[in-house]
């Protein structure tokens, strides 16, 4: 059991997922900090000073704070504030992530036309089928 395991662990899909999954958290990090650190406070410019992060609506009377952590510790909140960040979030993340697939799937079929461009490849298969011809006919005689 030990071996399958060991097998199972070390398979390139295994390995290339868990460094997904690794550079993907990593990558998290940098457009949370992107977000809340650039494109938010442009955002609350823009909008005359709107903070995303503290709109909130308490849930119960005792929520008299005036910032999302302190409500927090008073009693229940609907951080829908926070869920607009996280949402921008998200959307910048599926922006990125969209140019770069699409800028891989570029560069692989410029690479597909590169190979399939090649003149000295398309000579050598001429060559070739003439040769294949030529076998034929004297086999044929």
């Amino acid at each position: 059991m030990l071996e399958e395991f060991k097998k199972f662990a070390l398979r390139g899909n295994v390995v290339d997922l868990a460094i997904g999954v690794i550079i993907g958290a990593a990558f998290s990090r940098i457009v949370d900090s992107m977000v809340s650190d650039l494109f938010m406070p442009i955002i609350g410019a823009v909008t005359g000073g709107l903070d995303f992060s503290n709109y909130f609506l308490g849930l119960s009377k005792e929520v008299t704070a005036t910032s999302l952590a302190e409500a927090r510790k008073q009693g229940a909140v609907l951080a829908f504030g926070n869920f607009i960040t996280v949402a921008i979030n998200f959307l910048i993340i599926a922006w990125v992530l969209f140019m770069v697939v699409k800028g891989i799937n570029k560069l692989q079929r410029s690479e597909g036309e590169k190979v399939k461009e090649k003149p000295e490849d398309m000579a050598n298969v001429k060559l070739l089928a003439e040769i294949r011809d030529l076998l034929k006919e004297r086999s044929a005689l």
